[in-house]
């Protein structure tokens, strides 16, 4: 009998994506586990495995076209069961919630907004009268329900359009979705319509890519949220670099590159230990502070597909030929389009470097929920007064954004400081850890 094969979960805060590439075709023999597509989301690019076998007799969807999870892909003749997860035993109601609905706020890492309460729902357009953990009566499968969590939906709070109020997954999507467009409406501003460019010329219209359209929901959401102030100074970076080009050929030989953003992640890291405000998150419904315990750096990599943000987990526990190699591994598979979504999610810091294309400086946007970000400039020889007279110097222009809620000035400028004393002085850093 026929059996249709519909796109499944693709992860956390995944609800859709772009075909790339189609990889079966009608009257192909289809195993089980078997590639059938070629998916570009907002995170990383896929490939879809088949949980059905059998003879291809239609393909629903071609390359170019946007697939939501749940939606049919093909139809296959055969004894393959059929697709979509299993459902397990209903364990009843959980108090863990996932984190809000991705295309709020996140590019890499389901981040939350200040309006979003600790269960993950933006507070300002929460229902009245949630109970987390209360027992529920509300008529839904395990993976209904488990899609809720994913979504922070409290499936209590979701109309059942099923027989007997049944509540379905579009169900679950459809509060979901409500719940996103009431919080885009509170972040970002209206904006007028364009005016008819062909007026005055040829145009060509040419479609956002995945990754394009989140980096854009997300930092407009950021600017629009942050109160941003940026500080910028320069370090002297001339011992540095010659400790840097004297020890490069031995973390080469380990498979890493000893750059100046490998070692800036070490640096940032321990400062991250001495200013821990700069490791925190801010929740204003509940007027707190979240302080992590643990320090994960994001480095931005420019790939074709813009700007992709993988995490270093524990910088502060490794050391720099460490994360040289694993910042060597990251940036490939962000590039090759490997990389996985859990690799660009957790992290509490950014620092992004422009160095090797030019500028001196930059204002960098905060990557919410994070509350700082480390711009790198080009290095460059500059004159520098020392004992009476001009001495050339290797100068590296460093940018601090940070948001002012939680960081003063002062406290940014300390910040920046120590990062740049670090960096003209790395013996400092074995020092004070």
């Amino acid at each position: 009998m026929p059996i249709d094969f519909n796109l499944p979960e693709l992860g956390e805060n995944v609800t859709a994506g772009d075909v790339l590439r189609v990889l079966v075709k009608p009257g192909d023999t289809l195993a089980k586990d078997q590639p059938v597509l070629e998916l570009e989301t907002d995170k990383a690019t896929i490939e879809v495995p088949s949980s059905v076998a059998g003879q291809v007799k239609d393909i629903k969807i071609k390359a170019g076209d946007k697939v939501k999870v749940g939606q049919p892909i093909l139809t296959v003749e055969g004894d393959g069961a059929p697709s979509g997860p299993r459902e397990a035993p209903d364990e009843g109601p959980r108090t863990d919630q996932g984190p809000v609905l991705g295309n709020v706020v996140d590019i890499t890492r389901g981040a939350r907004t200040p309006a979003e309460s600790k269960t993950g729902v933006p507070g300002a357009l929460s229902a009245p009268g949630w109970k987390i953990g209360a027992p529920s009566a509300s008529p839904a499968a395990p993976s209904v329900r488990r899609m809720a969590r994913e979504l922070g939906v409290d499936v209590n709070q979701v109309q059942g359009t099923g027989p007997a109020g049944r509540i379905s997954v579009e169900d679950v999507k459809t509060y979901a979705k409500r719940l996103v467009t009431g919080a885009r409406a509170v972040v970002e501003p209206a904006v007028p319509p364009l005016p008819d460019f062909s007026k005055w010329g040829e145009v060509e219209r040419q479609p956002m890519r995945a990754v394009r359209r989140k980096t854009a929901e997300h930092l407009s959401a950021a600017w629009a949220t942050v109160p941003h102030v940026t500080q910028c100074d320069l370090a002297d970076v001339t011992g540095l670099e010659e400790l840097r080009k004297k020890y490069a050929k031995q973390v080469e030989a380990v498979g890493g590159n000893l750059t100046v953003t490998a070692i800036a992640v070490k640096i940032v890291a321990a400062a991250l230990r001495k200013f821990p405000q700069f490791n925190a998150s801010v929740d204003m419904e509940a007027g707190e502070i979240v302080v992590k315990k643990y320090v994960n750096i994001g480095i931005a990599v420019d790939t074709d597909r813009g700007l992709l943000v993988p995490v270093i987990r524990d910088a502060d526990r490794k050391n720099i030929v460490q994360i040289s190699v694993e910042l060597v591994q990251l940036s490939e598979k962000a590039r090759n389009r490997k990389i996985a979504l859990e690799e660009m999610q957790g992290g509490t810091f950014s620092l992004s470097n422009l160095g090797g294309i030019g500028g001196t400086y930059f204002t960098p946007i905060v990557n919410l929920p994070e509350v700082a970000i480390l711009g790198i400039s080009r290095a460059s020889m500059q004159p520098k007064f020392e004992n009476g007279g001009f001495v050339p110097r290797v100068m590296l222009p460093l940018s601090l954004s940070y948001d002012h809620r939680v960081i003063d000035g002062a406290d940014g400028i300390r910040f920046l400081r120590w990062v740049a004393e670090a960096m003209e002085q790395p013996f400092l850093l074995a020092l004070n850890g």
